[in-house]
C-alpha cells in the first residue's frame, strides 16, 4: 500500500548546506466521511466507551463505529437508559460519560438524563443525529429540535451542519462537560454533515472565547474566610458534590481536622469525607440527621464548600441558619448568593480553595489551634462539640423491627452495606430506599455512592449501575432500588446480560410508591390514593408487588433472580447474591409497607420544627436559641 493510499504525508526533505532543495508538497489526507471524522474525535478525546441505540439520523455514525478498536458501543434498550449509564459511568470513573441517539424521539428521550446530570454537575456529553440539514425546521419525519428542547437542562449544546466542524465540536463539548462546574453537553449533527466528505485534522483549534472558568480563589477572600473560622465559636463545614468533582477529600480531611469543626456532607457530597469520622455529623436536609440539621441552625458560621443551599437543605429558607455568617466557595459564581446572601463569597475550584484555605487558617490558628480534633491536643470549640454530641447521642439514627417478624426495609440496606466488599460501589433509585441506602450505609471513600440528588429521578438506579459496573469493572456494584423506580427502567439488565456485566440489584419491595405513600399517610389522612402496587389482599400488608413476579422477571431478563422474606435468611440471600460474578443478579427483598424515613423535616416548614420519629421533636435543651 501507498503512502498515498493510507493518506499518510510524505516527508520533507532537508536542504543541503551548499544548496537549495525545492520542498515537496505534502500528499494530501485521504477524505473521509463525517461519520468517521466523529468516531476518530472520541478515541482523542479518549471516549473508550458509547451507551446508545442506532436510528435513521445516527446510522452513519455507527458503520465507522464498528471498526473502532478503542471505543466500545453498549447497546441499551431505551435511550434514558444510555443517558443514566452514561451518568453513571461518569460518577463512578471520573471520566466524561458518552451517550449517542437517533433524532427526533432518540433525542428526545435523553431529556430525561440530560436534566438529571445539568442538576448533579454530571460530566456528559450527549451526540445525537439530526435529520439533513435541508429539513431542518420543516417538520420532517423523525425530526426535534434537540438543541433548543434541551438548551435549558444542558451545560451548552451545538448543532452541526458541516462535516469539517466535527472534530473541534467534539473536542469543545468534551472540554465544556469536564471543566469548570462540570455538566452535560449536546452534540446534534446534521446527517448529511455525517455523511458528507472531510478531512480529520488533531488536535484542532477550538474557538470558546466566552469560555473562562475560574478555578483559583481570591487570596483576600481567603484571608477573610480564615479569619470567620478562627473567630467562630460555632462553625460548620457544609460540604456538597462539588467537593467530590473536585478529586478535594483528602484536602477536605486536612482542613477539618485541622480546624476541628463538624462536617455535614449533603446527599450529593456522601463520600467526601468518611462516614466513620467522629467530626462527621451526617447528611442534612429533610431527611438529615438530627445533629446535622440542628448544627446549621445553631452554627454561627457556615463554611459552605461545593453546595448550594437547595431547598431540601435548607427548609424555609427565611429561617435558616439565623445565626451564621456564611463562606460560600463554588466555581459556579451564580449559585453564590442565589438562595443565602454570602458574606465571604469565594469563587474556584473546591480543591484550590480548600488547599488555600488550609495555609491561611494554619496562619490564624496558630499551632495551639493546629491540633485538631480528636488527635490528643486540647479540643477545639469545646461547648459547641458537647452540644453536638448531646444531639447526637440522644437522636441517632434507628429503626424498629415489624412487629410481625418480617423484613425491615433499613435492616435489609444495612446489612448490603456491612456484607459488600469496602470498595462496592452503590447506585440508588428516588424515594425511600435512597434514604436509607445514605443513612444506613458507611460510605469512606469518594465515588462509592451514585444517586439523583437534584432531579430525583425515578428509574435512575439499574441503569446507572449499568454505567458504572462498565466503567469499573473491577468493582462490585449494588442497586438499592425500590419496586416503583425498578419497573421504569428494569430493561436495562437485559443490556447487562448481554454485554457480561455482573452488576447486582437489591429491589426494597414494601408494595408501594413508598416515599409517596409516606406523605399520604402524614399529611392526607392515610388516603392511599394510587400509591399502592402489590396485588395482595387486604390485610397483607407485607407482601410486596407479585405483578410482575420480579424473581421470574429476572431470570427472563437472563439474570439470576432470588427472592427474600424471612430475616432469618437475609444474611445467607446477602451473600449468594454477592458471590455470583458471571451474571447479573437481582434480590427481591419483601419488606413491610409501613416502614418511614426519619428524621424528616416536612416540606415548607422551618428546620427547627424537625421530626427525629413520628410524634418525636427534639427537645435541644441547654444552648438553645430562641
Amino acid at each position: 500500500m501507498t503512502e498515498q493510499a493510507t493518506g499518510a504525508p510524505k516527508p520533507q526533505p532537508r536542504a543541503r548546506s551548499g544548496g537549495a532543495t525545492n520542498p515537496v508538497p505534502a500528499q494530501p489526507a485521504t477524505p473521509i466521511t463525517g461519520a468517521q471524522s466523529l468516531i476518530r474525535a472520541l478515541e482523542e478525546v479518549g471516549a473508550d466507551t458509547v451507551f446508545g441505540i442506532p436510528g435513521g439520523a445516527i446510522l452513519p455514525a455507527y458503520d465507522p463505529m464498528m471498526d473502532s478498536t478503542k471505543v466500545r458501543h453498549v447497546l441499551v434498550r431505551h435511550e434514558q437508559g444510555a443517558g443514566h449509564a452514561a451518568t453513571g459511568y461518569a460518577q463512578a470513573t471520573g471520566k466524561v460519560g458518552v451517550c449517542m441517539a437517533t433524532s427526533g424521539p432518540g433525542a428526545t428521550n435523553l431529556v430525561t438524563p440530560l436534566a438529571d446530570a445539568h442538576m448533579d454537575s454530571v460530566p456528559l456529553v450527549a451526540i445525537t443525529g439530526q435529520v439533513a440539514s435541508g429539513l431542518i425546521g420543516t417538520d420532517g419525519f423523525q425530526e426535534a429540535d434537540i438543541c433548543g428542547i434541551s438548551m435549558p437542562v444542558t451545560k451548552h449544546n451545538f448543532l452541526v451542519r458541516d462535516p469539517d466542524d466535527i472534530p473541534k465540536t467534539i473536542a469543545e463539548a468534551f472540554h465544556i462537560a469536564s471543566t469548570g462546574r462540570p455538566g452535560p453537553v449536546v452534540v446534534d449533527i446534521a446527517k448529511d454533515a455525517l455523511q458528507g466528505k472531510t478531512t480529520f485534522r488533531w488536535p484542532p483549534q477550538t474557538d470558546l472565547p466566552g469560555y473562562r472558568p475560574v478555578t483559583k480563589p481570591h487570596g483576600k477572600q481567603i484571608r477573610e474566610a480564615a479569619r470567620l473560622i478562627a473567630e467562630a465559636e460555632r462553625p460548620v463545614l457544609y460540604v456538597g458534590g462539588g467537593v467530590l468533582k473536585a478529586h478535594a477529600t483528602a484536602e477536605l480531611k486536612v482542613l477539618a481536622e485541622l480546624t476541628g469543626a463538624p462536617v455535614t456532607t449533603t446527599l450529593m457530597g456522601i463520600g467526601a469525607f468518611p462516614d466513620s469520622h467522629p467530626q462527621h455529623l451526617g447528611m442534612p436536609g429533610m431527611h438529615g440527621t438530627v445533629a446535622a440539621v440542628t448544627s446549621l441552625q445553631k452554627a454561627d458560621l457556615i463554611v459552605a464548600l461545593g453546595a448550594r443551599f437547595d431547598d431540601r437543605v435548607t427548609g424555609k429558607l427565611d429561617s435558616f441558619a439565623p445565626y451564621a455568617k456564611i463562606v460560600h466557595a463554588d466555581i459556579d459564581p451564580a449559585e453564590i448568593g442565589k438562595n443565602r446572601a454570602a458574606d465571604v463569597p469565594i469563587v474556584g475550584d473546591a480543591r484550590e480553595v480548600i488547599a488555600d484555605l488550609i495555609v491561611a487558617v494554619q496562619g490564624e490558628l496558630g499551632e495551639a489551634r493546629g491540633s485538631g480534633h480528636g488527635d490528643g491536643g486540647a479540643r477545639p470549640y469545646a461547648e459547641w462539640w458537647a452540644q453536638l454530641d448531646r444531639w447526637r447521642e440522644t437522636y441517632p439514627l434507628g429503626y424498629d423491627l415489624p412487629e410481625d417478624g418480617s423484613l425491615a426495609p433499613q435492616q435489609v440496606i444495612q446489612r448490603i452495606g456491612e456484607l459488600a466488599p469496602d470498595d462496592t460501589i452503590f447506585a440508588a433509585g428516588v424515594g425511600q430506599h435512597q434514604m436509607w441506602a445514605a443513612h444506613f450505609i458507611k460510605y469512606e471513600r469518594p465515588a462509592t455512592w451514585l444517586n439523583s440528588g437534584g432531579l430525583g429521578t425515578m428509574g435512575y438506579a439499574v441503569p446507572a449501575a449499568l454505567g458504572a459496573k462498565v466503567g469499573r469493572p473491577d468493582r462490585p456494584v449494588w442497586a438499592i432500588d425500590g419496586d416503583g423506580c425498578f419497573q421504569m427502567t428494569n430493561q436495562e439488565l437485559v443490556t447487562a446480560a448481554v454485554n457480561g456485566v455482573p452488576m447486582k440489584v437489591a429491589i426494597i419491595n414494601n408494595g408501594a410508591l413508598g416515599m409517596v405513600r409516606q406523605w399520604q399517610t402524614l399529611f392526607y389522612n392515610e388516603r392511599y390514593s394510587n400509591t399502592k402496587l402489590h396485588d395482595g389482599e387486604a390485610g397483607e400488608p407485607h407482601k410486596g408487588t407479585r405483578v410482575p413476579d420480579f424473581v421470574k422477571l429476572a431470570e427472563a431478563m437472563g439474570c439470576v433472580g432470588i427472592r427474600c422474606e424471612d430475616p432469618a435468611q437475609l444474611d445467607a440471600v446477602i451473600e449468594k447474591a454477592n458471590s455470583i460474578n458471571d451474571r447479573p443478579v437481582v434480590v427481591d427483598f419483601i419488606v413491610h409497607e409501613d416502614a418511614m424515613v426519619w428524621p424528616m423535616v416536612a416540606a415548607g416548614t422551618s428546620n427547627d420544627e424537625v421530626m427525629a420519629a413520628r410524634g418525636v421533636r427534639p427537645d435541644f435543651g441547654d444552648g438553645e436559641e430562641d
